[in-house]
């Protein structure tokens, strides 16, 4: 029996939707009093595009972070000693929700929440990567997102 569920990506609409979407959020962390200096008050196009790829492959679209910019340990090597503050966690998924609202992604709950789910999972698991813990992982392969127990609604 073939499952027409859509992934995440497709459903968020594909790239575009990942770039509006994290593009209108990369912007509200320039501008953020507690995010903005982590970035030096700009976040740069490279970054921008390889957390883009890193999303979209992580949601069901194509595996181009682990194809071209290196996978998980690329991904963790950028967290590493950054010391990601509980506060500052919490306000990257707050920024990360406005954000949606603002980029007009799909609003179904099905959807936020599992955007929403890995931004708790990956922002929780970035705050212990960040920091002096001996316990890191250091090989995984890129994590492939779903719907959870809440697959979209369709008619």
């Amino acid at each position: 029996m073939k499952d027409d569920t859509p992934t995440i990506y497709d459903w968020a609409g594909g790239q575009t939707g990942f770039e509006r979407w994290l593009g209108t959020f990369y912007d509200l962390v320039e501008d953020d009093e507690l995010l903005g200096p982590v970035f030096d008050g700009q976040v740069s196009e490279e970054h921008r595009t390889h957390v883009v790829a890193w999303w979209c492959e992580v949601m069901g679209g194509p595996q181009r972070y682990t194809d071209a910019l290196g996978g998980y340990e690329h991904m963790l090597a950028k967290h590493r000693g950054l010391h990601i503050t509980a506060e500052q966690r919490l306000r990257f998924v707050t920024l990360l929700s406005r954000a949606a609202d603002a980029a007009g992604l799909p609003d179904d709950p099905e959807f936020r929440a599992a955007i929403m789910g890995y931004a708790e999972w990956g922002t929780r698991l970035a705050v212990h990567n960040s920091g002096d813990s001996t316990d890191i992982v250091e090989q995984a392969p890129v994590p492939r997102w779903g719907w959870g127990v809440a697959p979209p609604y369709q008619l």
